[in-house]
């Protein structure tokens, strides 16, 4: 073995090895994506518009930062929280389904304000007739109904918060206990004691939890949110508040919510079409081109370790998308491998020895192996660069499926090659033939083909047009897009009836796999979550499950088109 020869075996070995280090053993080294663990992906989208010009600047960061905070105390196991554009920010929770619950913890600003209750009657009159007195606003009491006449000015805002707890009122209630700093504490005891008597209203995000009557001077900067709470609604609020208020209001543009029962099928029916592929591929190779088939599939083993040992090494997830990139991948590895084959096939009937058929093959399939892989790899930076989510999981696997399909096919190959051919001169390169020698003169009817080109062309667009909006899903159109899985059987019709009686007349419905499984794809213009899950309660009291939920606004997919 030469020495060039060396390094290449002491390169693939290096690899390999590495590789093995990082994926092993895979449940704890690679990570997996929403739709193969179940959990929530939120796009968030800052209102700049609220914040001063010159914090703008920081105002996202520290965005990103309170939420990281609201997230570690919520208990969620990895989170990812990152910065997109100039304004959004992705914010995934895996292993999370509780919706509603996530996205208040997220999405909540929880902008705290005390503010002083008017008693002049004369004021009060006036805003009950519409005329809100100038440095005053009239605001409703959650949960009590009525409206009560405030100063706009804040008496002391959660900016002195230091911490929130739960605790119990007399009569068994949750409530949130507050405790301030220094400074909160002098400007809490220095209104209490001036308003004796008087109302202060606790407001939350402009919202008025409870106004209660000030009886006594507060020294000791301690003060309570009540509002008819549940015990998780007043831990929710207090973990908030404890991680501190958003500088700027967001709102929620996205939605991706997939259950833990739609994970673990993806999971089930991902794998074994990638090991199905596989072991097709495995099979056929070494029947069909003999023992360069078996070196083949040592070089799709090296590419499978490449793959996994990079995912690792990246920290990326595998998502569904991505065992279908992966599993694509391994067709182009296949197909790399069956180039050189033929060509050496070629050389050999020419009689040329081993060796020289081997350099020749490899030579002259390099081309057409180089052309397919490099224009492959560019649709799958694009892929990355402009796709979102699950399109970004295929385009990693995509990409780093090709790099490691040029190396095992061009390298681990030919290493292994070029080394049984310096230990026998002779080797013997026989493989199968199905086909014979052809003699197609495939331009002689080359006008047939092009009509017949130009007539699918031309059916093809004219679908495409009459179709319209059809063509599109929800990540273009915008909407919501449910699949909803029912544990009884659950008729077409009954779900379309009761989906119009909550107000949803033109949502699209689909079975999704076969019509025994019970499940159905609801596509809709609303946002509305709350309306298609009545009506399967309605249907099917509590035995469905929601399986996925897509919510896309309209400015991301008007980004997106």
């Amino acid at each position: 073995m030469s020495k060039y020869q060396s390094w290449k075996v002491l390169l693939i070995l290096g690899i390999v090895g590495f590789c093995i280090w990082r994926a092993y053993p895979p449940k704890e080294k690679i990570n997996l994506g929403l739709d193969l663990q179940g959990g929530i992906q939120l796009l968030l989208q800052v209102d700049m518009d609220k914040v001063p010009e010159k914090l703008q600047q920081d105002a996202v960061n520290r965005v990103v930062e309170i939420i990281r905070n609201r997230i570690d105390e919520f208990g969620v196991k990895e989170p990812v929280i990152t910065k997109e554009g100039r304004d959004k920010i992705v914010v995934q929770l895996p292993g999370i389904t509780e919706r509603e619950r996530a996205k208040e913890i997220v999405a909540k600003t929880a902008h705290l304000e005390f503010k002083l209750v008017s008693d002049d009657s004369e004021l009060i009159q006036k805003a009950q007739d519409g005329k809100t007195p100038p440095g005053f606003e009239y605001a409703e009491q959650k949960g009590k109904g009525g409206q009560i006449l405030l100063k706009q000015e804040a008496a002391l805002t959660g900016d002195h918060l230091t911490n929130a707890s739960v605790s119990f009122d007399q009569y068994g209630q949750s409530v949130v206990d507050l405790q301030f700093d220094k400074e909160g504490a002098a400007l809490f005891d220095k209104v209490t004691f001036q308003n004796i008597g008087k109302q202060l209203a606790i407001s939350l995000d402009g919202k008025v939890h409870s106004a209660p009557v000030i009886r006594d001077r507060i020294p000791n900067g301690k003060a309570q949110i009540s509002g008819n709470f549940t015990p998780q609604e007043a831990s929710d609020l207090a973990l908030v508040l404890r991680a501190g208020a958003l500088p700027a209001p967001v709102h929620i543009v996205e939605e991706r919510t997939v259950g833990p029962t739609l994970g673990k099928d993806s999971i089930e029916k991902g794998v074994r079409a990638g090991l199905l592929g596989a072991l097709l591929v495995f099979i056929f190779m070494p029947l069909y081109y003999l023992l360069a088939g078996l070196i083949a599939n040592i070089g799709l083993i090296v590419y499978g370790l490449m793959i996994f040992g990079t995912l690792a090494a990246l920290h990326s997830a595998l998502t569904l998308p991505g065992i279908a990139g992966f599993i694509l991948s391994i067709g182009m590895a296949v197909d790399a491998n069956i180039l050189i084959f033929e060509r050496m096939r070629e050389e050999m009937e020419l009689g040329k020895t081993p060796k020289a058929a081997l350099a020749a093959g490899y030579h002259r399939a390099f081309a057409a192996i180089l052309d397919s892989n490099v224009t492959i790899f560019i649709t799958s930076l694009i892929l990355l660069i402009f796709g979102t989510g699950p399109i970004k999981g295929f385009a990693v696997t995509l990409g780093l499926g090709q790099i490691a399909s040029m190396f095992s096919s061009l390298t681990v190959t030919r290493t292994i090659f070029d080394f049984l051919a310096s230990r026998n001169p002779h080797l013997n390169l026989k493989m199968m033939k199905l086909v014979g020698v052809t003699n197609f003169r495939f331009l002689k009817g080359r006008f047939w083909g092009y009509g017949f080109s130009v007539l699918t062309l031309i059916l093809g667009m004219s679908v495409f047009f009459l179709r319209g909006q059809e063509n599109f899903g929800v990540e273009f159109t915008g909407g919501t897009l449910v699949q909803i899985g029912f544990h009884t059987p659950v008729d077409s019709g009954t779900l379309r009836h009761a989906l119009e009686k909550h107000g949803l007349k033109e949502a699209s419905i689909q079975y999704y796999g076969n019509a025994s499984d019970n499940q159905f794809v609801i596509k809709t213009k609303h946002s509305k979550i709350e309306d298609i899950e009545q009506a399967a309660q309605e249907i099917a009291g509590k035995k469905y499950e929601i399986l996925r939920v897509d919510q896309i606004g309209p400015a991301v997919s008007g980004d997106l088109k």
